[in-house]
């Protein structure tokens, strides 16, 4: 992303994040209401997630073969429900990443074919001109050749 270059890039860039983290907030509000939201897409990833986070933590410390606890109900809502928001604005800010990848790319393309059609012209206007350079040559030579076997204008006189 050139947004360096282009600060209005950026910051419309950060007016989307800025946009989806109300958006994320709201939707995490509605995961933590559902019960369907609570039990089935928030629940799992969270549990997942403290397991995979607590048999780091526990392998950091030495502890290989401690048992890990599942969260309750309510801490696994709300460590997916925050799950799912990040998930949201990673999302988002990755759209927008990729949006701008394709629209640099299609630039570049653009510019590419106009710069080959250019070319393109350039070498045709190349070959027009030789064709004329060869046949000027070409009639130059035929009348150097005619000027060279007149005779000359005294000789015919006498």
């Amino acid at each position: 992303m050139v947004a360096g270059a282009f600060p209005i890039a950026k910051l419309l860039y950060l007016g989307v994040r800025q946009i989806s983290k109300p958006l994320a907030a709201r939707i995490k509000d509605g995961a933590r209401a559902s019960p369907f939201f609570r039990q089935y897409i928030c629940g799992p990833p969270a549990q997942i997630y403290h397991w995979v986070e607590m048999r780091a933590k526990m392998r950091i410390m030495g502890f290989r073969g401690a048992a890990i606890k599942p969260l309750n109900e309510e801490a696994a809502a709300e460590l997916g429900a925050e799950l799912l928001g990040e998930a949201i604005v990673f999302v988002v800010g990755g759209l927008c990443i990729f949006l701008e990848y394709s629209r640099q790319s299609t630039n570049s393309k653009k510019k590419e074919d106009e710069l080959n059609s250019t070319l393109l012209s350039l070498q045709e206007q190349i070959a027009e001109l030789n064709l004329t350079v060869e046949t000027l040559d070409t009639r130059l030579r035929e009348v150097n050749r005619i000027v060279v076997e007149l005779p000359a204008p005294s000789a015919a006189k006498k």
